[in-house]
């Protein structure tokens, strides 16, 4: 009788770990997700920052180049502005992925109150 327990026991937590269905799986496949979400957030800040320190360089370049009377004024104007709008967009992904990760803390409990409702009810 023990070794059929054992064998019913090792069964379904074979089930659990290979169904796609199980609580665990979904929510590791959400954590994944939420991941993901956070590391694009985070990759397409940087290239926006990335874009706007370009940008910021050719105009500084283009003022340079040109020369005059209010060359370096204009300069430090785009740059301040570039400057400006970079740290904007880093503060906004940085929100951005506080979110994320305020979803996935949420979400967190509830997944831990899953898999021990559905560990103790073995």
């Amino acid at each position: 009788m023990d070794d059929r327990v054992l064998e019913d026991i090792k069964l379904h937590q074979e089930t659990i770990a290979s169904d796609s269905n199980s609580p665990l799986h979904q929510i590791r496949e959400k954590e994944l997700e939420i991941s993901g979400r956070v590391l694009s957030a985070k990759r397409q800040a940087d290239e926006i920052v990335a874009a706007a320190r370009k940008k910021a360089a050719e105009v500084l370049s283009a003022a340079e180049s040109e020369g005059g009377v209010g060359a370096e004024e204009t300069e430090k104007a785009i740059k301040a502005e570039a400057d400006l709008e970079a740290t904007r967009l880093v503060q906004e992904a940085a929100r951005e992925a506080a979110v994320l990760k305020e979803q996935v803390e949420a979400r967190r409990a509830d997944a831990v109150r899953i898999v021990l409702s559905e560990v103790t009810s073995i």
